[in-house]
């Protein structure tokens, strides 16, 4: 399987073997399994006050025949305030009173990290790049591919090089992919509560770009909308399945290629 690699004038400059993991079947259950448990290892505990709820001076007096027994008075055998005028004998601490604790509360050492194991994960990023040479897959989450001739995009390795986002943006409209980055320039206002959190716009996934050495690409790169810029031993699963959908539109330089087949 060959892919043609090109220029940054976006012209052809030579064919090139493509590894054997574009040949991989594409595993959307692994993608999602090992795209979850990499959400989880940054997922951050919580929990609420072990003492919240529990500091009142109510308490329970259950000895019979006393005058301030609480037992034989048709009261529920819960803790109550004593003493405090209209507040006496409300009953608190206990979860189904007024500002009691909480029945169960949610409890910081509680273990949010998935697992998967490392064949697995390994597995899913395989099997994530070679979503990314399926044309249906690609057009399918939503990229404008129509003017592309070969998926996934292979270039020279003079894209590393470039350090101004104009000349990123020149070449990506040289590969066809004008339309793209126009779709990724539109932004959707959230619908929800979402918009009162900081996340009022939803903006779409456009090209990942991968590089072997960064020469100054990725920060000429992270102004592009949508467009996320990565070295190779940096690549992740969740940079190529996007909320676990395979099929990103992917764009290699040549020396990744070479380094994915050895």
């Amino acid at each position: 399987m060959q892919a043609i690699v090109y220029g940054l004038n976006g012209k052809e400059k030579g064919k090139l073997n493509l590894p054997s993991l574009f040949s991989e079947r594409v595993r959307e259950d692994l993608i999602k399994r090992a795209i979850l448990a990499g959400w989880s290892e940054r997922r951050q505990a919580y929990g609420s006050d072990p003492l919240a709820g529990q500091r009142s001076s109510a308490h329970y007096h259950g000895r019979r025949g006393r005058r301030d027994s609480q037992m034989n008075r048709e009261l529920a055998r819960m803790k109550r305030i004593h003493g405090q005028g209209f507040l006496n004998l409300t009953a608190r601490i206990v979860p189904q009173s007024i500002k009691g604790r909480r029945a169960h509360p949610p409890k910081p050492e509680k273990v949010w990290k998935l697992k998967i194991n490392k064949k697995e994960r390994r597995k899913a990023l395989e099997s994530a790049m070679a979503a990314t040479k399926d044309r249906e897959m690609v057009s399918k989450r939503g990229h404008k591919v129509n003017e592309v001739k070969n998926l996934p995009i292979v270039m020279e390795d003079d894209l590393q090089k470039l350090k101004k986002t104009k000349e990123v943006l020149e070449v990506l409209e040289r590969m066809g992919l004008k339309e793209e980055i126009e779709r990724c320039g539109e932004r959707k206002v959230r619908s929800g509560k979402g918009k009162m959190r900081g996340r009022k716009y939803r903006n779409k996934k456009g090209p990942l770009i991968i590089v072997e050495k960064d020469e100054g690409i990725v920060k000429a790169g992270e102004n592009i909308p949508g467009v996320d810029v990565v070295e190779r031993r940096k690549l992740d699963v969740d940079l190529l399945a996007p909320g676990t959908h395979p099929g990103r539109l992917t764009i290699l330089t040549k020396s990744v290629i070479k380094e994915l087949g050895s």
